[in-house]
């Protein structure tokens, strides 16, 4: 309100004070003694809006217009009524007052009704208020004004960031959100200025992930990001989010695609590496693809083995982050870990060098250099990082620890990375069961290093490992002075990584060979649990065709996990074994897996009406439950089940499995060992088969097996989570002396 006069600007100075009768009073006596100054009027019809008296201040606007016929003077008095409201509005707004913002603006509204500007700002305010409804929308009719603006100059870029930011945050699944960002991003397409292009797609992107990890709904993100590729079609970022949210949403064609074509616009190695990645993804996730993942697992070992070679200062910290889980799906394709281990260390040093670069600050402010306390007796604050704490197998395993966790002498600490709102209740179950506990988005993940180091953590344990990357950047600064891995994907190789937590059976004896972290083995098992829920079966044999005198094999594992020669000796076992059925169950484009089964099977002369695939389940609890239709579960290889293999177990169903050198081989082999059996144990292709057949065509066995699983519940180390959490919290404590003494 600069140009105020001195009398309008003394009237003005009540408003600012909020007292707006007094406001109202004043501008009263200025009228009556000069009536032809129309600001006057705006101004006494602005205090009476403000004092709640809605009906008297248009009529005052319009008592001071009405007097003139001239239409040049009644759109120059109008235009100044309207930047009187519309810079009051945004007074009230950098006030906080979004409901006397949001009034303000729908009296400007009736004044000028095609004012994109204040219609922008109506709909951000609606949305702040939570009173964005489908007649309020129709009310605005700003798609319609929108698309028939001629002049895109006039609106200002600020004011469709901000409505993008609310309607991605608070109102992206409302029925004309879609339309709403189409006409947004033709007004940033037209306006043609680079910057505010990317800094629009930022914000798109931004609110896509977070619709994607928060909202869970993959659906809708892809066509919010199918709207966004208008603006920039080749703009790999655009691209990257795109096929990431049709994987997750079952398009898998369309998430090859788009991966397929994020690779042709790379430019770095760095960025090739992880376009690779992500078409790998797609084509794993699918099924069906085999030939052209394998093409793709060689040319990114290609890829890896070069960057490595070159060893570039990569320019962007996003790029760092995304190689860290470049090489997740190595395991799936081969059991060579004196070669693929060295790779992945070579790829974490790399890493490691680069993301130093952008978090020097960090780095400095929160590494512990120093021993700060050297009591070996103290009480350990252990902080667990994890973007799964919530119904996925690492939640649904690590709440044992959580569970049987001495709080005398261990304080916990939980940090959730990327929280989702899509969650049945453990998620808050590991918030109320730490001392403390922290969650992060991606607006927030810069201050995760700042928390661990405020709490004073003194073991820092990564729950996610090669999974997910973000937890991985913050273990890169090394906020806590000793940190460990567990559970996740295998160890990550990352050099600020102190130990990996195994036992005698899941890592051979010359793992350290090949292993940067010191490899920490647990005295009988790596992973324990008290059990499992299990609901009502919802599937029986009958409704699946399958006779009740049948042996049924079941292969329980997601599409990643199905790999072609195994699968082989999996129908091998089934030719073997007259009147047997193999179950499938797990992520995977049905007609692709059933394409993927077809060709094995006619190749080795079974027929293919002996393999169910079986629906996905609502819940954790009801596939365990239907794990019952199952008299023997086939584990996959080189990638055996983990959780998968737990839930088996528990439910006293014999397993085969194949052990192998890598850390994915061998799960399933030290999770039968410390249930107490044996039986199913192979060590090459043709014993898998063997006990395969044996254990179909022998009901003596398999009731011998189910019984010894049975006993075992009583004393065996897999079902014994407390005792598992005491060798752990002896080992944390054995962790903090070596330092201690380290430090000396």
């Amino acid at each position: 309100m600069n140009n105020l006069s001195v009398k309008e600007q003394a009237g003005y100075e009540y408003i600012i004070q909020g007292d707006y009768e007094k406001a109202g009073s004043y501008y009263e006596q200025m009228i009556e003694a000069e009536p032809e100054i129309k600001v006057y009027y705006w101004y006494l019809g602005l205090a009476l809006l403000l004092q709640g008296k809605e009906d008297e201040a248009p009529i005052t606007w319009f008592l001071a217009i009405g007097d003139t016929e001239d239409e040049a003077e009644i759109e120059l008095l109008t235009a100044e009524l309207s930047q009187v409201l519309n810079e009051e509005a945004e007074r009230q707004e950098k006030l906080n007052e979004k409901q006397l913002a949001w009034t303000i603006r729908q009296h400007l509204r009736t004044i000028n009704p095609t004012d994109v500007n204040n219609l922008l700002s109506s709909l951000y305010l609606a949305i702040q208020l939570q009173i964005l409804d489908n007649d309020y929308l129709e009310e605005l009719n700003i798609i319609e004004i929108l698309e028939s603006t001629s002049d895109y100059g006039d609106i200002k870029v600020d004011l469709v960031f901000t409505a993008t930011k609310e309607l991605l945050g608070f109102a992206y699944n409302h029925k004309d959100s879609l339309a709403l960002m189409t006409v947004f991003a033709q007004v940033i397409k037209k306006q043609g200025n680079l910057d505010k292009i990317n800094d629009f797609i930022y914000i798109v992107i931004a609110g896509s992930v977070r619709i994607m990890s928060f909202f869970r709904d993959n659906i809708q993100a892809a066509k919010i990001l199918e709207i966004l590729l208008t603006v920039s079609p080749e703009e790999p970022e655009i691209l990257l989010q795109l096929s990431t949210a049709y994987q997750d949403a079952d398009l898998y064609d369309e998430g090859i695609n788009a991966a397929r074509k994020l690779l042709s616009c790379s430019e770095t190695l760095a960025q090739k590496v992880f376009a690779n990645h992500t078409l790998l993804r797609g084509l794993m996730t699918a099924t069906g693809y085999w030939d052209a993942a394998s093409e793709a697992i060689k040319k990114q070992q290609e890829f890896i083995t070069d960057l490595i070679k070159e060893s570039p200062n990569i320019k962007h910290d996003v790029f760092v982050s995304r190689l860290f889980i470049s090489m997740f799906f190595f395991p799936y394709f081969q059991d060579k870990p004196s070669i693929i281990r060295p790779l992945q260390n070579g790829l974490m040093d790399l890493c490691q060098k680069n993301i130093e670069r952008f978090i020097a600050g960090d780095v400095k402010k929160y590494r512990h250099a120093l021993l700060k306390d050297n009591n070996k007796n103290k009480t350990l604050k252990i902080g667990y990082i994890s973007h799964f704490l919530r119904q996925h197998s690492v939640g649904w395993i690590a709440r044992w620890l959580f569970t049987h966790h001495d709080r005398e002498n261990f304080q916990i600490y939980s940090y959730m990375m990327l929280p989702t709102n899509r969650d049945n209740g453990l998620q808050q179950w590991f918030i109320d069961n730490s001392d403390y506990s922290h969650s992060f988005d991606y607006e927030s993940k810069h201050k995760i290093a700042q928390q661990i180091h405020e709490d004073g953590i003194d073991i820092l344990v990564d729950l996610d490992s090669i999974t997910f990357d973000l937890p991985l950047e913050v273990l890169a600064v090394k906020a806590a002075p000793i940190q460990v891995s567990w559970l996740g994907w295998d160890a990550s190789g990352l050099p600020t990584i102190d130990y990996f937590i195994a036992d005698n059976y899941v890592l051979p004896e010359n793992a350290q060979d090949y292993y940067k972290e010191k490899i920490w083995r647990l005295p009988q098992t790596y992973v324990a649990v008290d059990g499992f829920e299990v609901y009502v079966p919802t599937l029986r044999r009958e409704e699946l065709d399958i006779p009740e005198d049948a042996i049924v094999y079941f292969v329980t594992q997601k599409g990643y996990k199905r790999h072609p020669d195994h699968s082989k000796l999996q129908i091998e076992i089934l030719r073997q074994v007259p009147n047997s059925y193999l179950l499938i169950k797990g992520e995977a484009e049905e007609e692709a897996a059933r394409k993927f089964y077809r060709e094995i099977a006619e190749a080795q002369g079974v027929d293919i009406s002996r393999f169910k695939f079986l629906p996905f389940m609502p819940t954790e609890a009801i596939h365990r439950a239907n794990l019952g239709l199952a008299d023997v579960v086939l584990d996959t290889f080189p990638y055996n089940g983990a959780t998968t293999t737990l839930e088996t177990l528990w439910r006293e169903i014999p397993l085969v499995t194949k052990v192998g050198q890598q850390f994915a081989a061998r799960n399933s082999y030290g999770m039968m060992i410390n249930a107490g059996i044996t039986e199913g144990i192979a060590w090459s292709d043709e014993e898998y088969v063997e006990w395969g057949v044996r254990l179909g065509k022998d009901e003596n066995l398999r009731k011998e097996v189910s019984w010894k699983l049975k006993q075992g519940k009583k004393n065996a180390p897999l079902w014994n989570g407390k005792q598992f959490t005491r060798e752990m919290e002896k080992a944390y404590r054995q962790m903090w002396e070596i330092y201690v003494d380290s430090q000396g």
